[in-house]
């Protein structure tokens, strides 16, 4: 039988939402199998899928940079170790000049960019390492994401842990930083449903359809409320499916239509998304529970 971690059980819970004793029993029902444990938990539990993009994990900012016509602007993650390093103002500037940089010479991978110069003449690599020098943590640049457009584009930092870069087409400046704050809220996975892939849906009907099953109703009737989760489901995914957070009546779709607008892309950032951080009292706690200590 596969060891069951603290490690394990925390990681599960922050997926889930559930419990630390029901997450290490589904753990052991699955032999330690993460994934099928997650969709164990949801079918017995009816909870949604998890979304990485609300597990902020590790320290860092974003920095975000748009040209003065609005037509090309790029978005960065630059980690460090500590929240005190990431409110320091030189590892702050440091990304909004990644940011620059990257949209200026259209850059596209961070190999790219550790080569790249600096206005400075300085290498974005060397710079790297000055400030770990300075600064005294280990600092990375984690991702990046270079936008060009026909429309127009917007940005949206929320303070500096969320970045949000929305391409859109008509509307006015204003919708674009809406739509921007709207993403940065709402944590859409794409703009509509023609963007998730056969196999996210075939996945989630799976899930929805083991859940209904307990309802023990006729067959044809639970097709019926698998096909009003995968409805639902697909309007809490995308963007257009959305309720706007600032008018909660109408959906996204349905502004953009009143704007004549069209989203073309975005990209969002969530600083730490997917990087475990280490919490040491969390763990213990964990290990206490499940008679480790």
């Amino acid at each position: 039988m596969a060891e069951i971690t603290a490690s394990m059980v925390k990681e599960l819970r922050e997926m889930t939402g559930l419990g630390m004793m029901e997450c290490k029993k589904a753990l052991a029902e699955t032999a330690g199998d993460l994934k099928a444990a997650e969709d164990l938990l949801r079918i017995k539990s009816g909870a949604k899928a998890s979304k990485a993009a609300g597990r902020i994990a590790a320290e860092g900012v974003v920095g975000a940079y748009i040209s003065a016509d609005s037509r090309c602007g790029a978005l960065v993650e630059v980690n460090c170790e500590t929240d005190f390093v990431a409110k320091n103002d030189d590892f702050i500037n440091f990304s909004k000049n990644l940011a620059e940089l990257i949209a200026t010479k259209s850059l596209t991978d961070i190999a790219a960019l550790s080569d790249s110069s600096l206005p400075s003449g300085e290498t974005v690599e060397s710079t790297r390492k000055a400030l770990i020098m300075k600064l005294g943590e280990n600092i990375s640049i984690r991702r990046c994401a270079h936008h060009t457009t026909q429309g127009q584009l917007a940005s949206y930092l929320h303070g500096t842990k969320i970045g949000v870069m929305v391409d859109y087409t008509g509307g006015d400046e204003v919708l674009g930083k809406d739509l921007a704050m709207h993403i940065a809220a709402s944590k859409p996975m794409c703009v509509s449903k023609e963007q998730v892939s056969a196999d996210v849906l075939e996945h989630e009907r799976q899930i929805f359809t083991a859940q209904a099953a307990d309802s023990g109703k006729p067959a044809n009737i639970i097709e019926k409320m698998v096909d009003g989760r995968i409805a639902k489901y697909l309007a809490e995914i995308t963007l257009v499916g959305q309720p706007f957070v600032k008018d909660p009546e109408q959906t996204v779709e349905k502004l953009l239509a009143k704007k004549s607008a069209k989203v073309n892309g975005f990209t969002m950032f969530v600083v730490g998304e997917g990087i475990e951080k280490k919490s040491e009292n969390f763990a213990e706690e964990v290990k206490a529970q499940m008679g480790q200590v």
